[in-house]
């Protein structure tokens, strides 16, 4: 059995009775070396901090003959090692005494309702992703240097007025609170900060919507408008966890809202020009989404990341391009493409006579002044065909 013990800055005190007898009746515990060093001398367990890499010394903790305790910061299944060691060994063989988290704690410092308050986690992302058009979130820190790091990347985002507080050793005898606005932050940050801290944001000002509005992203005019976006959302189907491969991305305007759309959606964005894959590195910045890029499908498939879902924006009429998509995409998955010329259209109707799938297509008419009157002007049609691999 693994048994993991929540821990928070304040130590051995901290804990309840049960997390303090599991902890002394222990033969060998494992935790960093913060963690480690608040343990005192009641605990005659052999202390074993973490190596890098982590995952070997993992793999073998279940070769120990007695129970193995792992320490974990306050709530062990919040982005915390508990919820690997469950994926790994199952939950009959892992037991979990949670600590209060530090984001109940920060919630409380502050006054917020925990269930109206976002978590994100930079231990494994890069900072742009703690960036949100609005609402509020708890930011976990990878370092002291996190804080100033988001700070900056509001600012580039129009968010400098977004309120922001940087929480340190939260519970402990050394808690401190930083608040002010990110500009202030970015400005004049100080010159230590704790590695154990936590960032809260309330980001401003807040412009949530959704679909995305078009001059929300920055584009040269290859983007899929946002009336088109919204229908294709919807054959699209997105499900919680689900990969998205974006096929001649232009802006990444589907990327994005896909990665939107539901907790732990991801994208790959295929795109060969150079400016407009920055352009979508813009955006996925501009709305804290990790959207991986790549270059020119079909060659840059090699070693992408398997798919869900594969949307084809561009380049349909490149030789071979449809065939490479409809091989990569695994069984049960899902293809949508969008066709705006009669060549690609073409492509998409030969496609649907010889495997099936539904065929639509899509015209939009958008109201314009004429003379002292209003006129329909019609934007380009789209044909839109869809398929499920079987």
């Amino acid at each position: 059995m693994i048994v993991v013990v929540g821990i928070g800055a304040d130590g051995m005190p901290g804990l309840s009775e049960v997390s303090r007898s599991e902890l002394r009746r222990a033969t060998v515990i494992y935790g960093s070396r913060r963690q480690l060093g608040l343990l005192d001398d009641t605990v005659g367990a052999a202390r074993r901090e973490w190596p890098s890499p982590l995952l070997p010394a993992v793999n073998g903790l279940l070769e120990h003959p007695a129970d193995v305790h792992v320490l974990a910061s306050g709530d062990p299944l919040l982005h915390g090692i508990g919820t690997t060691l469950i994926r790994m060994f199952g939950c009959e063989r892992v037991r979990v005494l949670p600590h209060v988290s530090a984001v109940s704690l920060a919630c409380a410092r502050l006054g917020w309702a925990v269930q109206d308050t976002d978590v994100i986690s930079l231990v494994s992302t890069p900072p742009h992703t703690a960036v949100r058009r609005g609402g509020q979130a708890i930011v976990l820190s990878r370092s002291g240097e996190s804080p100033a790091a988001v700070a900056r990347l509001l600012v580039e985002q129009g968010r400098g007025d977004s309120e922001f507080s940087v929480l340190e050793q939260l519970g402990g005898p050394g808690e401190r609170c930083w608040r002010g606005t990110a500009r202030d932050y970015a400005a004049q940050a100080p010159a230590e900060v704790d590695d154990l801290n936590v960032i809260a944001v309330r980001y401003l000002p807040d412009q949530r919507v959704s679909p995305v509005p078009d001059d929300a992203l920055v584009h040269d005019g290859q983007i899929t408008k946002s009336g088109i976006r919204a229908v294709t959302l919807s054959v699209l189907a997105p499900r919680p966890g689900e990969r998205l491969w974006d096929v001649g991305a232009g802006a990444g305007s589907i990327a994005v809202e896909w990665c939107r759309s539901w907790r732990g959606c991801t994208a790959v964005a295929f795109e060969r020009d150079e400016r407009r894959r920055r352009n979508i590195g813009s955006n996925a910045a501009a709305f804290g989404l990790d959207i991986e890029l790549r270059g020119e499908a079909p060659e840059a498939f090699d070693g992408a990341p398997a798919p869900s879902v594969i949307f084809i924006g561009g380049g349909l009429t490149r030789p071979g391009l449809l065939e490479a998509c409809l091989d990569h995409l695994p069984g049960g998955g899902r293809l949508v493409a969008n066709a705006v010329t009669a060549e690609s259209e073409v492509v998409l109707v030969q496609a649907y006579s010889r495997i099936g799938g539904k065929l639509r297509r899509f015209q939009h008419y958008q109201g314009e002044p004429l003379g002292t009157f209003t006129g329909w002007r019609p934007q380009l049609p789209v044909t839109q065909w869809e398929v499920s691999k079987q």
